[in-house]
């Protein structure tokens, strides 16, 4: 971690996090702090409470116990706010959830023009430079069925960091793929300010983690 970093980095800090379900606890207490510009690897078996711990950060999962503050914000006790601070944390599901009945460029675009009201010129104009960023411009009329599982999750990236603009927020990626490699990792970095990836296994991921300190 830079030595010049200091509180008011802080984007995201989790207190005695806990969680259970029934008599199974999966959480233990879990107390981490997250700074603007980091990137985060979380590895562990399947079943150790991953992405248990990844759901609760948007409050996805409701915890048992400890708090987490966003901005200096409790997501745990946001009520009413919930939503709004849903719309600075992007997640990028296992599933990608794409719609597999538009193009990569709607798929980006759809978002943003008809909840945010963009204007459809400006955001595609957006859309094909985060394709650009991830490498994938030349897939923009392409649809989800037409690509490989880790193109489509590096569309479902592009989706999640065009969703985040112009606020500053940060991005959870569930069950990311090792083979997406450290392009991926640096592209998303320089545009979402913070990428928090998910793996079970060791290797790329914990080395880009590692340079990006």
């Amino acid at each position: 971690m830079p030595d010049n970093l200091n509180k008011s980095d802080v984007i995201l800090e989790v207190k005695d996090l806990k969680m259970r379900f029934g008599k199974l606890e999966v959480l233990k207490g879990v107390s981490t702090t997250v700074r603007r510009g980091e990137v985060i690897v979380v590895i562990g078996a399947s079943g150790a409470g991953k992405s248990t711990f990844l759901r609760c950060l948007n409050r996805l999962e409701a915890p048992t116990g400890g708090d987490i503050l966003f901005e200096g914000e409790s997501v745990v006790h946001a009520g009413r706010n919930l939503n709004t601070l849903r719309e600075r944390m992007g997640m990028v599901f296992q599933q990608f959830n794409l719609f597999n009945n538009l193009n990569v460029l709607d798929n980006i675009t759809l978002a943003p023009t008809i909840v945010k009201k963009a204007d459809k010129a400006k955001s595609e104009e957006e859309a094909r430079a985060l394709l650009r960023r991830v490498g994938l411009e030349d897939k923009a009329a392409a649809y989800p069925a037409q690509l490989s599982g880790g193109q489509r999750q590096r569309i479902a990236i592009a989706l999640g960091g065009r969703l985040l603009r112009p606020v500053f927020g940060f991005l959870i990626i569930a069950g990311a793929d090792p083979g997406i490699g450290k392009v991926i990792l640096r592209a998303s970095i320089a545009g979402f300010g913070l990428l928090l990836i998910l793996t079970a296994r060791f290797g790329g991921h914990r080395c880009a983690a590692g340079e990006n300190q």
